[in-house]
């Protein structure tokens, strides 16, 4: 799970204005041979010399270069993300013109990109060529897509966004940085009325989030505007970072601010929160108080026109494969039953007299798997969290070569959003290191983040997982920065979900319910892939959904509902993890019988993460050219 961000960085890295749920899947490689092929091209023939590669393989570098830095340059936000100062005081432009403009450049930077010869470039330069002409044509093709999602739901969305931006990567140094910030919040009005338009458009199309989502959008929206100045009562979200953030800038040594600047600022922000914030949630709060009369229960893309279609593509570009949304439904089954069967064996062990549904309710109910919901239980869970990523950093060097040079922090996620957000995600560090990586625990019900589940969560998020991974993926050398910052889904979320099984082999989870608790976390994700395909190809309603995962898991009510929410608002998102996962194992094994004795699992990681993300059956060549490496 990622950063309420994480669909607006997408955005970016792909190059392309397509919209947020297309975006969670972008950048697939549709063709395997060309894919599998990238190092097997025509650059050895005779009438082609190593300065000619030399020269087009710059030429191409050249040109990955710009159009990532004009992309990041048309995204304030990215701008900000990325930890850079330039357009700190504006929003994105999300209007359909601008759709329609990237649009345009995408063809454009196609059409260039045609221009450069494939045949004289060196092996890493063709790699990224494929790449990119691959998620070019993504781009382009799904355009006609861009209304296909839901623009403002419980797990994302600019009404939380702009929240999260302003706290966790608006950062305040100076006062031209926070007088940026007050003109951010001026702004809010202008961007929620391009957001209005938006959901307005879809609304036309018929795609209407499903009833339950309107609560949850209308809650966090309102939470937004509560509390001073608003109201009565406590600093509200947005104000509380802003005072909090200058108050750090007055004590800092050379500040350049002044107790009379500071006064101004604090005023200007109050002001911009009434005049402009303010009427911006209302007005969306308004909004989709009348869209909600007019939606109903259906929670499948299947009731959308082309909905089938749409699901397939999803589907594609979240996985990487060609797999049918029948296939990956069986795979869950099957892996299902397999998940069960292993959890037999540590209700066994542990001397537990009753079915394996029994145990299950024995460890979702049992007092002893969960701290107390006060600030002491919460603290002592990120506390230990924090320990156990510790632990896992002193035994990197059995298996990895590569580490990470970005430190990483723990976190609660924040009060404004921590009802609707997800169990736990990780953002990523600064472009240039100032901001480590964050792991994010939502605490917000400790009866949702039992402690078995805890070491397994940790390895996932933080090390050896999205950390070690997306840290090391922004310090690579000698890759373009497309494919810094680019993502494929189910990499990233396979490597994430390997992860946790990863420390097993090691020695970690001596505690049979934290090996539990691994077991558990695998089975969320195997359920995934049967919930996800069945609400949007087989039918399935929401109660259906959530059924499925209280009679097969052993994790909370809330977590159910939360998961079945979340696979209704972001279709195909959650069948990454599992497939990922299975094709990484499938490749480690591939590699140990291949290679017998001469198997190295450090090398063979840093074959998997040298590259940044890549379509799994490019990773699938990788490993195979490596396999025939060690021989």
């Amino acid at each position: 799970m990622r950063k309420r961000l994480y669909l607006a960085v997408l955005t970016l890295m792909s190059l392309s204005a397509c919209n947020q749920a297309s975006n969670e899947t972008q950048n697939a490689v549709k063709d395997t041979s060309v894919a599998a092929g990238v190092e097997t091209s025509d650059n050895t023939a005779p009438s082609i010399t190593s300065e000619d590669i030399v020269t087009e393989s710059k030429k191409a570098n050249d040109f990955y270069e710009r159009i990532f830095e004009e992309a990041v340059a048309r995204s304030p936000e990215f701008l900000t993300y990325l930890g850079r100062k330039e357009r700190m005081n504006e929003w994105n432009d999300i209007s359909d013109e601008n759709a329609r403009r990237e649009l345009e450049i995408s063809k454009k930077n196609l059409n260039e990109l045609g221009n450069i010869d494939r045949n004289k470039l060196d092996p890493a330069t063709a790699l990224s060529y494929d790449l990119l002409r691959q998620s070019i044509e993504n781009d382009i093709e799904d355009y006609k897509w861009r209304l296909y999602n839901y623009p403002v739901n419980q797990m994302f969305g600019r009404h939380s966004g702009v929240v999260s931006l302003l706290i966790n990567q608006h950062r305040i140094s100076s006062v031209s940085d926070a007088e940026a910030y007050i003109a951010r919040l001026n702004g809010v009005e202008k961007l929620f009325d391009q957001l209005i338009d938006g959901i307005e458009a879809r609304a036309a199309a018929n795609i209407i989030p499903p009833k339950f989502v309107f609560p949850h959008v209308i809650r966090d929206s309102k939470n937004i505007i509560t509390g001073a100045p608003f109201g009565e009562g406590k600093p509200s979200a947005i104000l509380n970072d802003f005072s909090g953030k200058l108050d750090k800038l007055s004590t800092t040594e050379g500040s350049d601010l002044s107790a009379d600047k500071k006064a101004q600022l604090l005023a200007a922000a109050n002001k911009a929160l009434i005049t402009s914030v303010k009427p911006a949630y209302e007005k969306l709060i308004s909004t989709l108080t009348l869209l909600e009369e007019k939606a109903n229960t259906d929670d499948g893309v299947w009731k959308w026109e082309g909905g089938e279609e749409f699901f397939n593509v999803a589907l594609k570009r979240t996985t990487t494969t060609d797999l049918t949304a029948d296939e990956i439904h069986q795979i869950g089954l099957a892996e299902v039953k397999r998940i069960h069967d292993e959890m037999r064996a540590i209700k066994d062990k542990v001397g537990f007299e009753g079915d394996l549904k029994a145990f299950m309710q024995f460890m979702r109910e049992d007092d002893q798997f969960y701290y107390d919901n006060t600030d002491e239980g919460k603290q002592r869970y990120l506390t230990e969290a924090t320990e156990y990523i510790d632990v896992m950093k002193g035994r990197l060097d059995e298996l990895f070569i590569t580490k990470p040079k970005a430190d990483l922090i723990v976190k609660a996620v924040e009060p404004f959003r921590e009802q609707s957000a997800g169990k736990a995600f990780y953002q990523q560090p600064s472009e240039d290191g100032s901001r480590p990586g964050t792991y994010y625990a939502n605490l917000y019900d400790m009866m949702a983040m039992p402690t078995y589940q805890m070491e397994a969560l940790a390895y996932h998020e933080g090390i050896p997982g999205h950390h070690m991974q997306l840290a090391i993926q922004q310090e690579l050398k000698g890759i373009p920065k497309f494919r810094k910052f680019g993502r494929y889904t189910a990499y990233t979320e396979g490597w994430g979900l390997y992860s946790e099984f990863l420390p097993k082999e090691i020695g970690m989870y001596s505690d049979p319910y934290s090996d539990f608790g691994r077991l558990a976390m695998e089975l969320w994700r195997a359920c995934r892939l049967v919930v996800d395909t069945g609400i949007h190809a087989k039918k399935w309603t929401r109660e259906e959904g959530i059924k499925y995962y209280t009679d097969n898991t052993p994790n909370a009510v809330s977590d159910a509902v939360k998961m079945v929410e979340r696979h209704i608002v972001m279709p195909s998102q959650a069948t990454a993890y599992k497939i990922g996962m299975l094709k990484i194992i499938e490749l480690k094994e591939k590699a140990q019988t291949a290679l017998g004795d001469n198997f190295d699992i450090r090398g063979f990681h840093d074959e998997i993460l040298k590259y940044g993300p890549l379509p799994l059956n490019v990773v699938e060549a990788k490993i195979d050219s490596w396999i025939a490496s060690q021989n």
